[in-house]
């Protein structure tokens, strides 16, 4: 996906009538920037009127990024956590778990907007 077909997605009538909170884009390098999109994909939707975006900075797999996503979920369901705090909670339990010791696997990925 490109980002003018993100931004026209976003900008669809059923969307556009709601606020999104959270959008993650968890593909590889979705908050990678440039000179014209310092924000990558992942600005797109904070354009769009996201508060929260979730991307990555760099090519990741996809087993450490899927088991990433999942306890990030698990982690937001808990009475008072941040995004910022799930994400974190997500990237140490992957290391907790000896597989994705690496940095590589966890590292990098940011919340851009509000993420608390």
């Amino acid at each position: 996906m490109d980002m003018k077909t993100l931004a026209r997605a976003l900008q669809l009538k059923e969307l556009s009538q709601r606020s999104i909170e959270l959008l993650v884009l968890s593909a590889c390098q979705t908050a990678e920037g440039n000179d014209r999109a310092p924000l990558g994909l992942s600005g797109v939707p904070l354009q769009s009127g996201a508060r929260i975006a979730l991307g990555s900075l760099w090519p990741v797999g996809d087993n450490a990024p899927q088991l990433l996503m999942t306890r990030f979920y698990e982690a937001l369901q808990q009475s008072g956590m941040t995004k910022a705090q799930a994400l974190q909670a997500a990237q140490h339990a992957l290391i907790a778990g000896g597989r994705y010791t690496q940095p590589n696997a966890w590292a990098g990925f940011i919340l851009v907007g509000n993420w608390l």
